[in-house]
């Protein structure tokens, strides 16, 4: 699963993205990789690990809830089932 999501373009000041992907890992369980930064520039990723689909599936939904409470629009999503 991934989502990627965008600010608005405003005056002066350069978009910012967050892409957020849920893969499986090689230890049976599951990695939240989130990158975030401004447009064209590179970014900070950030890893978390879960044991459990479910958990790591709760996470992906509350961080892209945080961020669209920051601004953030969905731009793309992929294998999302909800």
């Amino acid at each position: 699963m991934r989502i990627y999501m965008q600010t608005p373009l405003a005056a002066g000041d350069s978009p910012r993205f967050c892409h957020l992907i849920l893969q499986k890992d090689l230890l049976e369980g599951w990695s939240l990789v989130r990158e975030t930064g401004p447009q064209g520039r590179a970014g900070r990723v950030t890893k978390r690990h879960f044991q459990s689909q479910d958990d790591a599936t709760e996470a992906l939904t509350q961080e892209r809830d945080l961020q669209i409470r920051k601004g953030f629009r969905v731009v793309f999503a992929e294998g999302v089932g909800k």
